[in-house]
């Protein structure tokens, strides 16, 4: 029998969801103030309710007064920390005593209430969220916190109701922007440790600033999933500096316990960090961490051990694309596209790894023949100019780029791959095997790849002089062509493809690319065979390989025999992605989780794999913000702007009243940015 309310609430949910939701009975346990009217099918909070009656109001505050049927237990873990909800607990307690007040004129008219940490009703005035509403929208948009004062004056001046005729007072005075910051950083920090102890498992991400060689910095990410939609998440959980450039295991884990994460619930690890950086921090963290895998699919990560003069090919072309690709009189057109379409901002402080950015080196490549002479016309008044047309025309400099044109296009394929928001992780283990095995092939030749291979053939059949030192390519006389330097060349093909093959082998270990290829198989309809034949066969050596990988987390023999009844029911599927699936079989108290246990175990690991564009995106926005008007100060943005910029909700979805009440309540105890590590 259907517990009541159950199933009548998931009928009565609103139809435009992607699935049915139902009420959860346990959830009144849970939440106390929380109440299901089974004709209407709608949930209320009684708190709320309660308040709406006492003060008479005439109309409703929030959902939960009028009713809704989101039945996620996401949305009363929201509620019971919403403003609306403290607000009618301060009602519900001290409403008599208001309630004279009011009577006696000693209420405003238009002010919302929230309570203190003392239980007192206190008034948020609008004019205190028009200011933090201006302090969060400057975090959000990169805005320096000078310009707080301005903004204000400006919004006055447009005559913003809310801030006319205000006094600021100290709270809200625009010297205090950092202790605003970091009091709505606060709110998010609540937030995000809900979010991670109610994930099954979490990711762990870490991304290195290299940027100043006495400075070095990590900032840390994890990704989670919803049990209540299924849905995964990026959270940025801040940035530590490191001592003499290492990090340890401890370091990580008590960070994570700093948000309520658990060890044991750590089931991915990934990071920018070369191997050699890395050091012992994976082993040491497996130790502790029995489901944890390694798979480091971040962009720029530097390969081990490249060679030495890769440093210096990426200094010549930075110096040409500063010279020659921004916005002046001598741009080339080519160096600017290829900026455009690499995304490079060459005002930034930030190094940019040339060598790595296909784009970039197929304009170098293109542009080459004509680059040259357009240096030598600008030698006379200019020595950078002159330097950069000798450095261009060395033999070492082309053949490099060429050797570069031979590995980059397989490189870049792996990152198209990773991009999308749902990546197609079928493509990864074929692709990272493509590239090693091409790596591996370019080595054992004798002259190299394709493009390298043509570029020497070329120089062989135009006689060139060895003794010389010159020969002509393309029109252009090359200098430094002996048999050392083919020699030379020799020895850093060798090398390069060497770093780059062992670079692949880091960041994407085998056991970690045949769970990835395991999941694919079993979590995406897509890839089921027609035939019930082929389906019976179908992803038995993933689903060994998935409950070897997490053995901790599943009931193997128990996976094994649900197995077959779990590729018919996909089959049923066929019209969800893989995300859709695992969503689908995460949510908590749902069908397909009471019946498939261990493949909702499955699924949770699967969504949380850290990888796909919304972890991406948090990256950059993380990298560009620390960073944000260095200008050699070496003074970047503090983690609650940061905090706010990466992870802040849209304006409307922000609780600016629980804000106002983390930094009232934290002022002048010493309580502000407690909440952030």
């Amino acid at each position: 029998m259907v517990p009541p309310g159950k199933k009548p609430a998931g009928e009565a949910s609103n139809s435009n969801k992607k699935c049915k939701r139902y009420f959860n009975e346990h959830w009144k346990e849970e939440f106390t103030w929380l109440d299901f009217d089974y004709e209407r099918k709608l949930m209320f909070c009684l708190e709320c309710r309660q308040a709406l009656v006492r003060n008479k109001h005439g109309k409703a505050e929030n959902a939960f007064t009028i009713g809704t049927d989101n039945f996620q237990r996401h949305a009363l873990l929201r509620h019971v920390t919403s403003g609306a909800h403290r607000q009618a607990l301060a009602v519900n307690r001290v409403q008599p005593t208001f309630e004279g007040q009011a009577e006696r004129g000693g209420a405003y008219p238009g002010l919302a209430t929230t309570p203190t940490s003392g239980g007192l009703k206190v008034e948020v005035d609008p004019a205190k969220v028009a200011v933090l509403t201006t302090v969060y929208c400057m975090a959000k948009e990169d805005m320096p916190d000078d310009r707080c004062s301005a903004l204000l004056e400006l919004q006055r001046f447009n005559l913003c109701q809310a801030l006319l005729g205000m006094e600021h007072g100290d709270y809200y005075s625009p010297k205090r922007v950092r202790d605003m910051q970091v009091a709505m950083a606060s709110v998010l920090h609540t937030e995000a440790c809900q979010r991670l102890k109610a994930s099954p498992y979490v990711g762990l991400v870490l991304d290195e600033t290299r940027d100043w060689p006495e400075s070095h910095s990590l900032a840390l990410f994890a990704t989670s999933v919803s049990p209540c939609d299924g849905q995964p998440a990026t959270t940025f959980l801040g940035s530590v500096e490191l001592q003499e450039g290492e990090v340890t295991a401890g370091q990580l884990l008590d960070i994570l316990q700093a948000f309520g994460v658990a060890a044991p619930k750590l089931a991915w690890f990934s990071s920018s960090l070369p191997s050699d950086r890395l050091g012992s921090v994976g082993l040491q963290l497996r130790a502790a961490c029995p489901l944890l895998t390694e798979l480091h699919c971040l962009p720029a990560r530097p390969d081990p051990e490249p060679p030495a003069y890769l440093d210096e090919y990426e200094s010549v072309l930075d110096a040409l694309f500063r010279l020659h690709g921004g916005p002046s009189s001598h741009m080339v057109p080519e160096l600017r596209a290829a900026l455009d379409l690499a995304a490079i901002d060459l005002a930034g402080s930030r190094s940019v790894p040339w060598a790595s950015l296909l784009p970039v080196v197929e304009a170098v490549a293109e542009a080459w023949p004509c680059l040259v002479p357009t240096l030598e016309a600008s030698s006379p008044a200019s020595p950078t100019a002159r330097a950069l047309a000798l450095a261009l025309r060395q033999f070492t400099f082309v053949a490099f780029t060429h050797l570069l044109l031979d590995t980059l296009p397989f490189m870049q394929k792996l990152a198209l791959v990773l991009q999308p928001e749902e990546p197609d992780l079928a493509l990864l283990q074929p692709l990272v095997m493509a590239a090693a095995a091409s790596f591996q092939t370019q080595q054992r030749s004798s002259l190299g790849g394709t493009r390298l291979k043509g570029f020497l053939q070329e120089l062989a059949s135009s006689g060139p002089d060895l003794g010389s030192g010159h020969c002509t390519y393309r029109g252009v006389e090359l200098v430094g062509y002996s048999e050392a330097a083919v020699q030379g060349l020799e020895r850093l093909r060798g090398s390069f493809l060497e770093s780059m093959r062992r670079g692949l082998q880091d960041s994407y270990p085998g056991s970690s690319l045949d769970a990835v290829a395991a999941f694919a198989a079993i979590f995406d309809p897509r890839r089921y065979p027609q035939a019930p034949e082929d389906l019976a066969m179908h992803g038995e050596g993933a689903l060994r390989v998935l409950l070897h990988t997490f053995a901790p987390a599943v009931v193997r023999q128990r996976a094994l025999s649900d197995f077959a009844l779990f590729k018919r029911l996909v089959c049923s599927l066929r019209r969800l992605g893989p995300r859709a699936l695992c969503a689908k079989l995460v949510c908590a108290h749902s069908e397909l989780q009471e019946l498939f246990p261990d493949f909702a175990a499955l699924a949770a690991l699967a969504l949380v794999l850290p990888v796909g564009a919304g972890l991406l995106d948090k990256v950059g926005r993380s990298r560009e913000l620390r960073w944000w008007g260095q200008g050699g100060a070496g003074e970047g943005r503090g983690d609650p702007a940061v905090k706010i910029a990466v992870d802040g909700p849209p304006l409307h979805e922000f609780d600016f009243a629980l804000a106002v009440e983390f930094l009232e309540s934290g002022w002048g105890e010493g309580l502000l940015g407690s909440q952030l590590m």
